[in-house]
Order: C-alpha cells, then structure tokens, then sequence
C-alpha cells in the first residue's frame, strides 16, 4: 500500500496507516453520534487494544475527549504503563490528552491535524518535554516517539465532510491545520539518573504517603 503523499516517506511501523484510517473512520461515526470529528485508537503490536469516538456531548462531561477515554481504557485492560503502545488521533492531543498520554507512558503518538491554538505539542510542548520524565521518572517515562501530520489529508477530508463552513473558519483561526509531516525519536533519560531519581520515590515519596 502506497502511503499518501503528505505522509512521512517511511512511516516507523508498517501498521500506522491502517491504525489511522481506522481512526478517520472512527471520527465519521462521532459525527453520526452528534459529536466533533475526533477519535482515538490506542494499538499495541499491530493490534487494536481500544477505541473511542469523541463523547464530551453525549457524557455531558469535558473531560471525555477521545484520546483520554481510549488511554483510560487501554489502561484498565493492560495496566497503567503502556510503553508499549501506539495512540493514534485524528488531530494532535490538546493539553489535557498529552498529559494523559505521557502520565500512562505512552510510547508512541501519532495523529493528523496540528493544532497551533491548543496543541499539546505544537503550542504546549507536553508531548516532546524531556523535563517531566528527569524529574519526575517514576511518574513520567521518556517523551514519546511522535508522528505528526500523518495522513492529514484524509482527516482534513473528514472535517470538510461534517461541515464545509465551519472547517473553513477552523482553517482560517489556525485551530486545526495541516502541516509538515514529521517524526521526532522518543527521548531517553540518563540511566544513573533515572535510577538515582527513582531511588529518591522510595526513600521520600513513598514514605510520605505512609505518613
């Protein structure tokens, strides 16, 4: 299978296209349920773990953005730490979902539309912060390995489809754009320092909470 031509030249794994059309497939049935077109698939090893549409409207809840109810559930199934895990987005993950994706320790992110308005990577470099992870290893592990505007044409597609007016506003406030298509390796933390910084959990945060 040819990949697009806004797509990397070679994308790192051989599953990413089909995990991400199957998102983009998943952002036309959010529609269909009366939400935006925003889903999330987390995939490990070539295989769909979970899968979620956008469910702010129909949860009445904010917090239920697609990639936070697909990380939550790929947590519940295989455990907090998902190292070993994909999360695919249509658009790339807002503040909120690129907390949740470095908290679960995602080990690779990949999505569509740039968001230079409320990007978590873009304009709040969450995703790509080397930072969390020294100082905070036991919480946080190294910045993922992340894909941005990986078929971005087809999610743009999507977006004309639900509503032609309004996706040209979105374009023109830079809320949702396409962009360049790139990858950025996932980061690493130095292994004495990481050991050290985990040493200090046992010796002072743990046994505060035992206090």
């Amino acid at each position: 299978m040819t990949a697009p031509a806004d797509d990397l030249a070679s994308p790192p794994h051989p599953s990413d296209v089909t995990m991400m059309r199957r998102c983009i497939a998943l952002a036309g049935e959010s529609v269909r349920a009366g939400e935006f077109p925003f889903a999330a698939v987390v995939a490990r090893g070539g295989r769909i773990v979970c899968e979620s549409i956008n469910r702010a409207k129909s949860n009445g809840d904010a917090n239920s953005h697609a990639e936070v109810v697909a990380i939550g559930e790929a947590q519940r199934r295989h455990g907090t730490d998902l190292s070993e895990c994909t999360l695919y987005t249509t658009v790339e993950p807002c503040a909120l979902c690129a907390y949740a994706a470095r908290e679960s320790r995602l080990g690779r992110v990949v999505y569509g539309l740039h968001s230079p308005l409320m990007g978590g990577h873009s304009r709040w470099n969450i995703l790509d912060d080397h930072r969390l992870s020294e100082a905070l290893p036991d919480v946080f592990r190294p910045a993922p390995a992340i894909v941005a505007g990986f078929l971005q044409e087809e999610v743009s597609a999507v977006f004309r489809s639900w509503n032609p007016i309004a996706w040209q506003v979105i374009k023109a406030r830079g809320i949702f754009v396409a962009g360049p298509a790139r990858s950025t390796p996932a980061g690493s933390i130095d292994g004495l320092a990481a050991r050290l910084l985990a040493g200090m959990r046992t010796l002072v945060i743990d046994r505060i909470g035992r206090t």
